[in-house]
């Protein structure tokens, strides 16, 4: 039973990671065009959301939307939302269908085979050992702001090696983005790949994810403490996770 799991495991994973290769490699041509500038990164955003769809659905996996804030069109947002899979990626491309954004990211993510191209030219790149590189976090994501994009952040920095951890803790830089370009941040849970897709190679399995977008979370920007709103908004999502884990 087990080689035939491991057969499953292996398998699986092999044809998702040559979804996410093979789907960028032909749609190449248009996403080269549509990185040339911030004018065009609207049109990079709509294949890169039809890139989402294919992958994720090819995979197998499906999901179920509780959206709590539809009137956000033509708004820019921090979004925020708690990390658990590389599938998180796919899935928050997927939701915002109405606001294009950027995805600030660590820089090891630069480093995969063909997705790492496009991702270093259209995200916010942060190598977290470097504090200059940090520093300029808020520089580029000034300008993607003024373009009108919104800015999507996982503020717990990375995925915890620990399983059992439901929401690790928050980092303070989307929240003082949110502070410091008076933005309100739009929260989102996802629940369920843990368990479908986690990082470790020989697991998970297709399934559906559930997922909720939370009201945009306003705030008095100028009173309001930066870890207060983080807290508030953690405890927002953590929330919403416990909810899916006791249904």
């Amino acid at each position: 039973m087990n080689i035939f799991k491991y057969l499953f495991w292996t398998l699986w994973k092999v044809w998702f990671y040559f979804l996410v290769i093979f789907i960028i490699i032909l749609f190449s041509p248009f996403l080269i065009v549509t990185i040339l500038s911030l004018k065009t990164y609207p049109i990079f955003f709509k294949i890169a959301r039809l890139w989402a769809y294919l992958v994720f659905y090819g995979s197998g996996f499906r999901y179920t939307l509780e959206d709590k804030c539809p009137d956000r069109k033509n708004k820019s947002f921090i979004l925020v939302a708690n990390h658990t899979s590389m599938v998180d990626i796919l899935l928050m491309l997927i939701l915002m269908d109405k606001n294009p954004f950027v995805f600030v990211g660590k820089a090891e993510l630069t480093k995969v085979p063909v997705f790492g191209f496009f991702f270093k030219r259209t995200s916010i790149v942060v190598d977290r050992s470097n504090v200059q590189s940090r520093a300029l976090v808020f520089e580029e994501a000034k300008r993607r702001i003024q373009a009108g994009l919104s800015v999507c952040i996982f503020p717990e920095g990375g995925v915890p090696d620990d399983e059992s951890i439901l929401l690790d803790a928050f980092k303070d830089g989307a929240f003082k983005l949110a502070k410091e370009h008076q933005l309100s941040i739009l929260p989102v849970t996802i629940y369920g790949l843990k368990e479908f897709f986690p990082f470790r190679f020989f697991s998970g399995y297709p399934g559906r994810v559930v997922c909720t977008i939370h009201e945009s979370y306003h705030f008095d920007h100028a009173e309001a403490p930066v870890q207060t709103i983080k807290n508030d908004v953690r405890q927002l999502i953590e929330n919403q996770l416990l909810a899916y884990q006791n249904q």
